[in-house]
């Protein structure tokens, strides 16, 4: 008896000792990718410094008891916490309850219209939890995210009749959620979500067609949006209306549902002569943004230096997490840039690789839709600094000042990081 016990015994250390081993092995150069934690630590710590540049002459952060970059620091250490817990789970729970936490999601979004709902800026879009306010829509677009690549996993596809199911059942997915950010409103956010869904079913090699076809429902979108624009500035000329006089009424007159101030946006991008700079935030960010950038040259006038956040000009409310890049550009110049660009290249194609490693569809696809919505909202954002996209209020990612957005992208990073580590668990 004493025997079978001490043998029992001696099995349970040896078991412990072997899963002991493995978490060793497992911080190892085989289980980590070092490629991608390197670039998200750089990226994460060099945000910290340039909010504390851009909020460095702010009346707001010199009142406050824990300055924006002081709290960006406990962001980014939550966020690495979270980075190292999601990279340990093995990605198969998350195909195994892709429900759930898509649910999950939508419970967040629907908690918006409860008591516990902010409006901020015309917006409704955050949570307010006392100690901090949370965006639900970082967490339905990690479950959209999840939840697609679990149908898409387990579905056939090819043809788009042998397809059809999938794709009514992906549409569902991503529609509900779009909707309820649309009535927010935050069109921004939207834009991801039909990028990652292409890419997706892209990846999932969906016949030709369809591609066409969503394009030029894109294309007939996009053209509806624009000559509404078209039609507000006209109204606007017509009653000798400033931008900012005329803030919401055109609203009721057409029967496109934009706010007249996304109007704005899409004018202060395609025909910025048309708008009057001083009459709406959207031009006179644009072009502030642009000076910034260009005023920096080649080494940047230096840490803490630039003048465009000091003196007002780029406004205290964005200078920090929508134009974060231009704060770079303007005291790093353009060798500061082209650093932040490559860096995020780095991690954008790196996690395309780690996608190609997987050996297996749901790891493929959770990979590659990580990286896409990276890459949307770096093209993006960095694209709206420097004139090339209109402002749609997408942060940087890893250096815009956010608490919801920085951990949802060490989430997603984190997945990605889940795809490498056990991508050798398929077969």
């Amino acid at each position: 008896m004493g025997t079978s016990n001490s043998f029992s015994q001696s099995r349970q250390d040896s078991l412990f000792a072997s899963r002991y081993r493995r978490l060793i092995r497992g911080f190892g150069d085989s289980r980590i990718d070092w490629i991608n934690l390197i670039c998200i630590l750089t990226l994460g710590i060099t945000g910290i410094f340039f909010i504390y540049s851009a909020q460095l002459w702010s009346v707001e952060t010199q009142a406050a008891a824990v300055p924006l970059w002081g709290k960006q620091i406990v962001w980014l250490i939550l966020g690495l916490g979270i980075y190292g817990i999601v990279s340990l789970i093995n990605y198969k729970i998350l195909l195994e309850n892709a429900h759930l936490i898509y649910l999950s999601g939508i419970f967040l979004l629907l908690m918006l219209w409860t008591p516990l709902g902010q409006t901020r800026y015309d917006a409704l879009r955050w949570l307010d939890f006392k100690i901090f306010l949370f965006q639900p829509t970082e967490a339905v677009k990690i479950g959209t995210l999840i939840l697609v690549a679990s149908i898409l996993s387990r579905s056939e596809i090819g043809s788009l009749e042998v397809s059809i199911k999938a794709l009514i059942k992906v549409a569902l997915v991503v529609f509900l959620p779009m909707v309820l950010i649309f009535i927010q409103p935050d069109l921004g956010s939207i834009i991801a979500f039909p990028f990652m869904t292409l890419s997706l079913l892209y990846v999932s090699k969906l016949s030709k067609k369809f591609f066409i076809a969503a394009f030029a429902i894109f294309a007939i979108i996009g053209g509806t949006l624009i000559w509404d624009s078209f039609l507000y500035q006209k109204f606007l000329k017509k009653n000798d209306l400033s931008a900012l006089e005329g803030k919401g009424l055109y609203e009721d007159k057409s029967w496109v549902p934009l706010k007249d101030y996304q109007r704005n946006r899409i004018l202060a991008f395609i025909a910025p002569e048309l708008i009057d700079p001083q009459g709406t935030n959207e031009t006179w960010n644009m072009r502030q943004s642009l000076i910034s950038v260009g005023s920096g040259g080649l080494y940047g006038k230096g840490w803490a230096q630039g003048t465009q956040a000091k003196l007002g000009y780029l406004p205290q409310s964005v200078a920090h997490n929508d134009f974060i890049f231009s704060v770079i550009s303007e005291e790093k110049g353009f060798l500061g840039g082209i650093l932040i660009m490559g860096l995020y290249a780095i991690i954008v194609g790196n996690g395309i690789r780690i996608a190609g490693m997987a050996r297996d569809r749901f790891g493929t696809l959770l990979a590659v839709g990580a990286s896409v919505i990276f890459m949307v909202h770096i093209f993006i954002n960095i694209g709206m600094t420097i004139g090339l996209m209109p402002i749609t209020g997408l942060p940087l990612p890893f250096l815009s000042y956010g608490g919801s957005f920085l951990l949802s992208c060490f989430t997603l990073q984190g997945f990605v990081q889940s795809v490498y580590r056990f991508r050798k668990d398929f077969s």
